[in-house]
């Protein structure tokens, strides 16, 4: 009977005691290491559907093109990631809306490379510590990664835009690969 009882408390107070583990340790700058995973594959991936010759494309004058969208990305990723992890930029390339697809996307990448590289070390110790980001304008490391992320998604929600007005479904929107069938 006393076995019976002990395995019903012991049960009973499982649940209890999982909440009871040690709060999760940097949860702000893992849950910015987990956006930048996710984003860096779907920006990139839109960035590599569109074909070049609608690099040039935008909706109105007053819009950017889609080269243009895709240079600022990568200047912007090397400029916010490194205010954030204070690891100097590389070397910006020089970029422009007339560049080719493959400048623009290689850039792209390495700048998404740069910031995977330059975050991992990052910790949620100097959330509090002031930055100056654009002119003179300051904020904590935590509003940096804000701004970093409010990057994300801004401006893959203007690829996607691009890409649906070109006839083309963004990678947010596809289907998932379907499964590898299992071999007999």
């Amino acid at each position: 009977m006393k076995r019976i009882m002990l395995a019903v408390l012991a049960l009973a107070l499982a649940p209890i005691a999982a909440r009871a583990q040690a709060p999760e340790a940097n949860p702000v700058s893992n849950a910015m290491r987990n956006m930048l995973a996710r984003e860096s594959k779907i920006i990139v991936a839109g960035a590599e559907e569109m074909p070049a010759d609608k690099y040039d494309y935008h909706p109105t004058p007053a819009q950017m093109t889609f080269a243009h969208l895709i240079a600022h990305l990568a200047q912007s990723n090397n400029f916010l990631c490194s205010k954030i992890s204070g690891v100097a930029p590389p070397a910006d390339p020089k970029l422009a809306d007339t560049d080719p697809k493959d400048k623009l996307t290689g850039a792209l990448k390495a700048s998404f490379d740069y910031c995977t590289q330059v975050l991992a070390n990052v910790d949620d110790s100097k959330l509090g510590q002031q930055i100056t980001l654009f002119g003179n304008r300051t904020t904590s490391q935590a509003g940096a990664m804000f701004t970093l992320a409010n990057d994300f998604f801004d401006h893959y929600s203007t690829e996607a835009m691009y890409l649906r007005m070109n006839g083309l479904l963004p990678p947010s929107a596809q289907p998932p690969p379907a499964a590898a069938a299992p071999k007999p």
